[in-house]
This record gives C-alpha cells, structure tokens and sequence, in this order.
C-alpha cells in the first residue's frame, strides 16, 4: 500500500465498528461472563455437595478431598465453555489439552503417583481425620488429605506436608486405629535381689496406677535372664489416650518403688585394668 495516496478519512470507521468491535467486544464481555458467573456457580455447586455429604455422616477427609476433585473438574467446564464463546475451537482445544496432559503427565509422573495414591487412601481409608500415625517416615496428626499430599501435625506442633506416594506405597501405623494399647516395659533387675519381693512391688505400683484396665489383664512375669539381670516382662493395658502419659508414669513410679524396696536396677558398667609396665632387664 502507497501511504502517500492512503486517506484515513476513507477509512469507514462505522464499518469496522459494525463488523469487528461489537461482534468482537460482544463475545469477549459474554466469556468473561461465562467465566464469572460459571466461577460462582461452581463454588455454590462445590459449597452444596459439601454440606449433603457432610449430612451423610461421611468422614471429613473424604469431604474436602472429593469437593477439590469437584471444583477442579467445573473449573475446567467454565473455562472450555468461555473459550467457546470466544470462537475458539473447543474440540481442538480439548484433544490439545489431552496431548499437553499426556506429555506432562509423563513429565509429572510422581505428581500423578501423588494423585493415585491419594486416592486410594481415600478409598481404603487405613486413617482418618485426627488420628496420630506414622507414615511416610512422619509420626503426627492426620489434619487434611490433598490431592497429591497429606496434611499432618507433628506432637510438637508443627505442620508437615507429606506426598501421598510416600504414604500410601510404605508401611502404615495407626495408633489410634484401637481403643486401647498395651504398654511394654522391660524391667531389670539384679541376680542377687529377690524376685518374688520384685514382682510384689510391681505388682503394688500397677494396682495403684487408675488407668490401667481390668480387660485385658495385665502381664507380669520374668520374661527373660539377660547378661546381667533378670527382665520382667510388664505389659498393662489403657486406652489408647493414655498411653503416654500412663507408660511415663508406670516408669517412675516403678523406679522409685523399687529403689524403697532396697530392689537394684542394674547398668552397664565397665572396670578398667591398668597393668604396671614391665620391667626392663639390665
């Protein structure tokens, strides 16, 4: 084109306007609203499903995590459904979205592991939302399972993300699985001391202690005679929130018992001989 012969007063601005700025701005103003209103919608459906299944009693886990899954799958309707207001070809999109998907799920393949796993956690449920297990090498409270990890509470407090693959593809222990715990103590004493006054007061300590359950009995007995004493096998029973409190308890007053009753508890020790040098001939 020959600027020196082009006229801007030619240009038929009515034209332009007519045929690209309305049809143009029409369709960009009805996918934001799309967009918006779909955005909207697709919080009140999520926020809806969430209060009926939470009517139903389901565990709270499950919830938050079914209602992510949701949000993420309407999210993506609202965005395909705006796009196609635009004039963009959704079907096209859509197998494009499915080979970048592929591609980076291949790229992402512990991500999709994460994802897996998280949802067989929630299918098999091995725990639930404030139970205190180890898993994936982390001892805490369960607080919220994610898509791809696991919110947990460490006993001093601090929060901890743990990846679902972690989780679900290791060994799971659920101390709060049970009701009640047995506590397992070892108590050793000296060869010399009298084993039948030992379990006496043992035995006195475990009558005094509250906590411990009449069912199961409680098991005490020498168990086994180590290098260097005899081991007392003391295994009561409580419920599984007193555990900690109850087994710290048991060992001091234990400790003290034994100490009133003259009963030694004994320890490593080590004796070590110096042997005068040798005398060197003349």
């Amino acid at each position: 084109m020959n600027l020196e012969n082009f006229d801007i007063a030619k240009i038929d601005y009515e034209k332009i306007f007519v045929e690209y700025v309305i049809p143009w701005g029409t369709k960009a103003l009805f996918a934001l609203l799309i967009f918006f209103i779909g955005s909207i919608v697709a919080k009140w459906v999520v926020s809806l499903i969430g209060k009926a299944l939470g009517r139903s009693k389901m565990d709270d886990m499950l919830i938050k995590f079914l209602k992510n899954i949701l949000r993420w799958v309407l999210m993506l309707i609202v965005l395909v459904a705006a796009l196609d207001q635009l004039g963009v070809d959704t079907t096209s999109f859509i197998a494009l979205l499915g080979a970048a998907g592929l591609a980076v799920g291949l790229a992402l393949k512990d991500s999709l592991q994460n994802f897996a796993s998280g949802v067989m956690l929630i299918m098999f449920r091995p725990f639930k939302t404030g139970d205190f297990v180890e898993a994936g090498g982390t001892k805490g409270i369960v607080e919220e399972i994610r898509i791809f990890s696991t919110q947990m509470r460490t006993p001093d407090n601090c929060e901890v993300i743990v990846p679902n693959g972690d989780i679900f593809t290791n060994a799971i222990t659920n101390y709060s699985a049970r009701d009640t715990r047995r506590i397992d103590l070892v108590i050793g004493v000296g060869y010399d001391d009298d084993l039948k006054k030992t379990k006496e007061v043992l035995e006195q300590v475990l009558a005094a202690e509250e906590r411990i359950l009449e069912e199961p009995e409680t098991f005490l007995a020498v168990g086994e005679l180590g290098a260097s004493s005899v081991d007392f096998f003391v295994r009561p029973w409580v419920n599984a929130s007193d555990y900690f409190a109850t087994k710290c308890a048991l060992l001091e007053n234990i400790k003290v018992a034994l100490d009133d009753a003259g009963i030694s508890i004994p320890f490593p020790q080590m004796d070590v001989h110096f042997d005068p040098p040798a005398e060197k001939s003349a």
